[in-house]
């Protein structure tokens, strides 16, 4: 698939953007991806959008998940049974989703980021037990809950961060930390289960993912010290990051209704 140079440079300031929003901000910045790939790169198809999307936000996820990994934060049994069950429902998910007409996917992906600007507005609670262990008990409920976030993650082809991290400190009460660590694999999982998917019917643009994949590591590097001088101003940040989803969210409604 042929591109210009212009379309790449955009693409990868658009990366940039989402990888420093996800620096600062952690989850919910990915969801910037498929909009920013719309509107400011002009990408036309909303199908191979959230494909391209889907892609570099799976790839981004394989960055951050390493980096966990080494710091020991990633609770592997936990993390593996909720990405394994998740696959079957991304897949699901992508399927629906491209049967669905663009406007009206549009307007399923904005409220999928008025959901994420919400759950980003609640308080999070990072108690919960370091030691947990995958059991039988805790298999029961890792794996609806990740077959239905697999689901929305296809669906909506956005990472799912914002429902795997409640929902593994749901089903197994690990901390905060071990959650947001251990989301990265199914993030990374569902992400590529849904591009995979989009792109056997050819909509995935691969020269525009690998734009997003290196201006999204670049904003990562540009994030990373903005979020350790946040200190505790971080809360406000991330409220001002939610507001400024909605708004965003709200565009693109006005715009697939035809409003703007």
């Amino acid at each position: 698939m042929d591109v210009s140079l212009a379309t790449l440079l955009l693409s990868a300031a658009s990366g940039v953007v989402v990888g420093l929003f996800l620096a600062v901000f952690g989850g919910g910045g990915s969801v910037l991806a498929a909009p920013l790939l719309i509107y400011v790169v002009g990408i036309r198809d909303p199908h191979v959008a959230i494909g391209t999307s889907a892609a570099g936000v799976a790839l981004n996820a394989l960055a951050g998940l390493s980096g966990h990994a080494r710091a020991g934060r990633v609770k592997w049994p936990c993390a593996a049974l909720f990405a394994v069950a998740g696959i079957t429902g991304s897949i699901a998910g992508s399927t629906l989703a491209k049967m669905v007409d663009g406007d009206s996917l549009l307007l399923f992906f904005a409220l999928a980021m008025a959901l994420i600007a919400l759950s980003m507005l609640r308080p999070a609670k990072s108690e919960g037990d370091p030691a947990v262990r995958l059991d039988r008990a805790l298999t029961l409920k890792l794996a609806p809950m990740g077959l239905a976030a697999g689901f929305a993650a296809g669906f909506f082809g956005i990472g799912g961060g914002f429902l795997i991290v409640p929902g593994l400190m749901a089903a197994t009460g690990m901390t905060l930390a071990h959650a947001q660590a251990s989301s990265l694999l199914s993030v990374a999982v569902f992400g590529s289960a849904t591009s995979a998917n989009y792109a056997v019917s050819g909509l995935v643009n691969w020269p525009v993912v690998a734009a997003l994949t290196v201006g999204g590591a670049a904003g990562t590097l540009i994030g990373l010290p903005i979020a350790r001088r946040l200190g505790e101003r971080a809360a406000l940040g991330r409220r001002l990051f939610a507001g400024l989803i909605l708004i965003v969210a709200a565009w693109v409604a006005a715009n697939a209704s035809g409003l703007v």
